[in-house]
């Protein structure tokens, strides 16, 4: 039977940001780990994005060596703590458990959790190699590669916009679902192997890409993340208490402005509508909760059904308390005095499917009106465009698609100037996610790594 984590009390978790879920204890971890199968051909490692070898870390488990364990993980990914928090497991490596064909699979991101707080971090032998790589963003990506390019004894200084490291792991994940302790932690095990980090940096603000190849750099990697909120271009949205999730966890999260005293407070209402489905707008919902709002609401087009968040943080946000609207979207924000006081909605129902495959909605041409003194916007993100105007003001003329991102080879995401190279949010391929972001982190070390031998 697959063991399952303990969980902070659900009503107890809607006053605080603690973690939501404890780790396995070291006999749940035995237990668990002797459910692997250890398969010749192990589709869990195809599923994963950075191809950790799952069976081979799981087998030490089994034989009570959590060190080796830990080696293993590390040989491929620096970041096991986080992965195993917050990665869709049940999407990738547990979704392609041979277990869960006909029965639940292997608890992966349990034991990868378990074994990233609990195995020492062993820093690898370096040998320098005299070459300087830039890499611009601290998230998941550009820690990735950091990693990487600096274990093959190159110099890597990671520059970021912020004041705090970790890029959208520290202002969009919220510490209940990753403890900053946690992620900090991981980021001192990079700068324990000579990673550098400079932080209040905005490459094509504060230094353009030609000032970064002036200064040394042999290589650069772009995966600044998507920064620019997308709206939904509707009457009200310029109200006062209608926020971009991005601006509402980033007030939070890194900004503290739930918090007394902050410089930055946020004016906590009644009542708060998330409009949107992914994860974001679950993290948005249950932030919201915890920061003082009485009623939370999702209002999503779709069904249940189709909701894209994971169905791990659909349950914890009903746990604690989020409402769920479907078959509805957004018409117009109703405002009084300048402040959001209401929202109208059309009712959908579901016709043919779309290019996703999902149910493209449809409007009836009937109304539904809700009480709410908040709106969050939780319906992604684009790229944020500073680097791509800086770079052709210094006449860098990248290959930029229609919604603004770099073009790049899928394989070595190497960007149509030679030794710029984008991964992340900036240049995604498929689900923007924490481990496809490490996966297209890892592509462009292994070619900034080629890159730099050939000079």
């Amino acid at each position: 039977m697959r063991q399952k984590q303990k969980e902070q009390d659900m009503f107890e978790r809607r006053k605080n940001f603690n973690a939501v879920e404890e780790n396995l204890t070291a006999e749940q971890v035995k237990s668990e780990a002797s459910r692997c199968l250890g398969c010749k051909n192990p589709k869990c490692v195809s599923g994963c994005p950075v191809n950790i070898k799952i069976p081979d870390f799981i087998k030490a488990l089994k034989e009570d060596d959590l060190e080796k364990a830990g080696e293993i993980i590390r040989e491929t990914s620096m970041l096991p703590s986080v992965c195993g928090r917050i990665c869709p497991q049940e999407k990738q490596c547990e979704g392609n458990c041979v277990l869960g064909i006909k029965g639940e699979p292997v608890a992966i991101g349990a034991l990868e959790r378990y074994v990233g707080d609990n195995a020492k971090a062993k820093n690898p032998e370096i040998k320098s190699q005299y070459k300087k790589v830039a890499i611009i963003g601290s998230g998941c990506a550009g820690m990735t590669a950091a990693a990487d390019i600096r274990k093959a004894g190159y110099e890597v200084t990671v520059f970021e916009a912020l004041h705090e490291l970790g890029g959208v792991l520290r202002y969009g994940i919220p510490p209940f679902r990753l403890p900053r302790n946690i992620l900090d932690k991981e980021i001192e095990n990079l700068k324990s192997i000579g990673v550098k980090f400079e932080k209040n940096v905005v490459v094509g603000k504060s230094i353009t890409l030609k000032q970064l190849k002036n200064d040394g750099f042999d290589a650069i990697f772009i995966c600044s993340g998507a920064g620019l909120p997308k709206m939904m271009n509707i009457n009200g949205e310029n109200l006062n208490g209608v926020f971009s999730a991005n601006e509402f966890l980033t007030r939070v999260n890194l900004m503290h402005a739930n918090e007394e005293n902050s410089v930055t407070p946020l004016r906590i209402g009644k009542s708060v509508v998330v409009i949107g489905g992914g994860n974001v707008a679950m993290d948005a919902a249950r932030t919201a909760v915890r920061v003082g709002f009485e009623n939370v609401c999702i209002a999503y087009r779709r069904t249940e059904k189709e909701l894209p968040a994971r169905l791990e943080e659909i349950r914890h946000a009903k746990e604690e308390g989020v409402i769920f609207k479907f078959l509805l979207a957004p018409d117009e924000i109703i405002g009084k005095d300048g402040y959001v006081d209401k929202m109208r909605f059309e009712v959908m129902e579901l016709g043919e499917p779309d290019s996703s495959g999902r149910q493209r909605p449809i409007g009836t041409g009937l109304f539904e009106v809700m009480d709410a003194d908040t709106v969050i916007v939780a319906l992604g993100t684009g790229p944020n465009p500073i680097i791509q105007k800086s770079a052709l003001s210094e006449d860098i003329n990248f290959e930029i698609n229609q919604k603004g991102y770099f073009i790049v080879n899928e394989d070595t995401r190497e960007t149509s100037i030679s030794g710029i190279y984008a991964g992340g949010d900036v240049a995604p391929v498929g689900t923007s996610n924490a481990i496809n972001a490490m996966g297209a982190g890892k592509k462009a070390a292994k070619s900034i790594i080629e890159f730099l031998k050939s000079l």
